[in-house]
């Protein structure tokens, strides 16, 4: 495969043919051609799914929610399912809840034949979806995160935090609660009860995707 150098490089040159901008887009046109390669080579489906999650803090819409299984479901619609499946991932994650569904749907179609290919990072509920392929493949600088689920970008475990901290200095310092009232009147009410339900969902999922789908063949203990 080409380095992000000689990727940009093409990008560049594409968007100049004949010094007349072209009507497709340059980077869906680059894209297609490198997965399609990657595809004839493994002889397997192959569907890439990521967000812009660290171009921008302010960027919308980043994150695993309900409404990604629609767009899951457009992009297998009368694919050979029998090939198996190679998930490209690069997420900063989201739902627990969401990726509960998109994981059960893959593997309904895809009959546990999925691996995951991580080109840079896949973090939080993304590290609980690639949890759930048989096969996870990585570059040496890729990485994944902790498996804590992320509510705009902010981890669950930083809000408990907050919670925690809120109380202890409420019950030491009682002249802080209109600190701690414009720092916690940003969440909904019951919002604490929502995040640790949450952290307790993805550790059990986490658990038992990797017991049943990547460590499925291996011998039970006695």
């Amino acid at each position: 495969m080409p380095s992000w150098g000689e990727l940009l490089r093409e990008f560049q040159l594409s968007t100049n043919v004949g010094g007349e901008p072209i009507l497709a887009s340059p980077l869906d046109e680059l894209r297609t051609k490198y997965i399609s390669l990657l595809s004839n080579k493994t002889n397997r489906n192959i569907i890439a799914y990521y967000s812009g999650w660290l171009r921008s803090s302010k960027t919308q819409n980043i994150d695993i929610n309900d409404s990604d299984l629609t767009g899951f479901m457009n992009a297998i619609k009368g694919i050979d399912c029998t090939k198996g499946l190679d998930l490209i991932l690069h997420t900063p994650g989201g739902s627990p809840t969401a990726t509960e569904g998109i994981v059960k749907y893959l593997h309904s179609k895809f009959k546990g034949d999925i691996r995951v290919i991580v080109p840079q990072m896949a973090m939080s509920a993304g590290t609980m979806l690639a949890c759930s392929a048989k096969t996870i493949i990585m570059g040496k600088h890729s990485c994944l995160g902790p498996i804590d689920p992320q509510y705009g970008g902010i981890p669950a475990h930083n809000i408990v935090t907050e919670f925690t901290e809120a109380k202890k200095d409420l019950d030491k310092n009682i002249r802080s609660k209109s600190y701690w009232e414009l720092q916690l009147n940003k969440y909904p009410a019951a919002f604490l009860y929502t995040v640790l339900d949450s952290i307790r969902l993805s550790s059990t999922l986490s658990t038992e995707w990797l017991t049943q789908y990547m460590f499925g063949d291996e011998p039970k203990k006695m």
